[in-house]
């Protein structure tokens, strides 16, 4: 059975296609097979409505099944920041490098770990032609360095380490991260539902 994972993020399909191994009745398109699709613009106040938006959309569209995740960095103590504009924090055409830079000189005053606590959260939802079928969310709580360390992972992950691990998430060997991670946590809420969704 073919199912979409609504996003161009080759990080995200890749972690998630790992993910999926064990559902071999499941194969994982992206939206690089459908490239006329034009996603909608994420209008959500949370994590949860963008990702139900988002899965909705493309499934309404495409008429398809389809998996849709929308995930970030939250920063208690910058009020939530960056959130659902992680990726965009810098700015729209920000990259990367330009969001890690953004929020060391947001942080860049907070000098205890505590302070400088985070955790990154990620909600999935799955939807069909009809709507919204399964929404479910993880969180995976650490902190923020002063620092960038590590030369794997994306967004954040040279900066975020998670609470009793020594080494950032872009220092961890991927398959350690993709045990551990926010991602993860969501995708094992999904397990049983995609387990048993035959079509």
């Amino acid at each position: 059975m073919e199912i979409l994972l609504a996003t161009t993020n080759l990080h995200k399909i890749r972690e998630f296609r790992e993910m999926c191994k064990p559902f071999s009745h499941l194969e994982i398109l992206s939206l690089h097979q459908f490239p006329s699709y034009i996603a909608p613009v994420e209008t959500g106040k949370t994590f949860k409505e963008n990702a139900i938006l988002k899965a909705e959309h493309a499934a309404k569209q495409l008429n398809v099944w389809a998996i849709a995740d929308d995930s970030g960095l939250v920063v208690p103590f910058l009020q939530g920041q960056p959130g659902i504009y992680s990726r965009r924090y810098a700015g729209p055409e920000a990259c990367d490098a330009d969001n890690r830079k953004k929020l060391l000189q947001e942080m860049a005053r907070l000098t205890t770990q505590e302070d400088r606590s985070a955790y990154y959260e990620c909600c999935l939802a799955v939807a069909n032609s009809s709507g919204l079928k399964k929404c479910v969310q993880g969180v995976c709580e650490g902190f923020i360095l002063t620092e960038a360390k590590g030369r794997y992972g994306f967004g954040y992950d040279s900066l975020f380490v998670k609470n009793d691990y020594e080494k950032t998430f872009a220092e961890l060997d991927e398959t350690i991260k993709n045990r551990i991670s926010h991602r993860r946590k969501a995708f094992e809420r999904l397990a049983a539902f995609l387990e048993n969704l035959r079509g």
